[in-house]
């Protein structure tokens, strides 16, 4: 909590609305100059709980920036806010830092929008919400912004409540291709494989699902969950049309390096492992995976080229996939693959 008000600090004033803790949470922001109010919000859907904080915020104020007590500003947010809020700005994108990496890195990055004007926006959607016009505009001014907003979670913390939320945004917003993707997924997630690849299906035979990326991400999903049901032929075939969907992207071509193991087909592990490591610019989008960008390509890579009589590229490879990480088995395969080579 102290971090978080730290982190806000730059701020004119800090608004929060508490949904329910007992563990004196109210008590502590307020000792730290924090407006707070509590309030339950039954039933639970988070485009309630932002619209009833973003109600506490005054109605003079010009800019709101949302953020949960897990997510930390970089220093110097509020300079580089007033930098790109130019005339006619109505909301900010900028740099979001969902994941770190063992070594303290950024992990996986995307740019975010939870930033914007005081009046004209409210939340929609139980989870994963979203900002819309409150005069049903579809398009306004968006301004790209130099802040940096970092996500420090609790990975004990349960997400059980995602899915009944998901299943609800698809219910009252069926024509969201967005929630429709996200709905599968959490079922895939969940390792409910059948109900996944109904739901995936639908995501891409929607008119609106049109964002290549996400199309991508949902076959890449189809692929993985007919690979948990054993038909690996049909995962293949998912995963290569992940490829002609997005093939300027590192997940796909690991998806399908992945299939191919799984046959024990090697060369096309090693052509898919090899296509995969040549991307090497990591876009800013939330569809990203932190496996195709980390030692996977390079691990399964290294054992195909062993596999087929390479064994320095395996060698190589495999002290590649040992730079993000020591791990006892890629260790053991290293030495292993020395003792073939001598």
């Amino acid at each position: 909590m102290e971090r978080w008000v730290s982190s806000m600090r730059e701020a004119d004033g800090i608004y929060v609305l508490d949904t329910g803790s007992t563990d004196r949470t109210m008590e502590k922001l307020a000792d730290l100059g924090v407006t707070v109010h509590q309030e339950i919000i039954e039933p639970w859907r988070f485009d309630t709980a932002r619209n009833r904080s973003l109600e506490l915020v005054p109605e003079d104020a010009d800019v709101c920036v949302c953020t949960d007590l897990d997510e930390v500003f970089q220093p110097g947010w509020r300079e580089a806010l007033e930098k790109s809020w130019t005339d006619g700005t109505e909301q900010l994108r900028h740099l979001y830092i969902w994941n770190f990496k063992s070594d303290g890195t950024p992990g996986t990055s995307f740019r975010y929008e939870k930033t914007h004007a005081r009046h004209g926006f409210q939340w929609a959607h139980p989870v994963h919400e979203v900002l819309e016009r409150t005069d049903g505009k579809r398009l306004w001014k968006v301004s790209e912004c130099e802040m940096v907003l970092e996500h420090h979670p609790d990975p004990s913390k349960s997400r059980g409540q995602y899915l009944p939320l998901l299943e609800l945004s698809v219910q009252e917003a069926p024509e969201d291709d967005r929630n429709a993707h996200y709905l599968g997924r959490e079922y895939m997630f969940y390792g409910m494989w059948d109900k996944a690849i109904n739901q995936l299906m639908h995501h891409l035979n929607m008119p609106t699902a049109v964002w290549k990326p996400e199309r991508c991400a949902s076959m890449r999903f189809l692929s993985r969950c007919f690979l948990e049901k054993g038909d690996k032929a049909e995962a293949m075939a998912w995963a290569m049309r992940a490829i002609a969907e997005c093939p300027e992207t590192r997940e796909p071509w690991v998806q399908a390096e992945e299939s191919a193991y799984s046959m024990g087909d090697w060369e096309s592990v090693r052509y898919f492992g090899r296509k995969a490591i040549g991307i090497r610019e990591k876009p800013a989008i939330y569809i990203n995976e932190d496996k195709a960008w980390g030692a996977y390509p390079y691990d399964a890579l290294a054992f195909a080229e062993y596999k087929l009589g390479d064994i320095e590229g395996a060698i190589a490879h495999t002290e590649r996939a040992l730079e993000f990480g020591e791990d006892d088995r890629l260790l053991g395969n290293l030495r292993f693959y020395k003792g073939v080579s001598v």
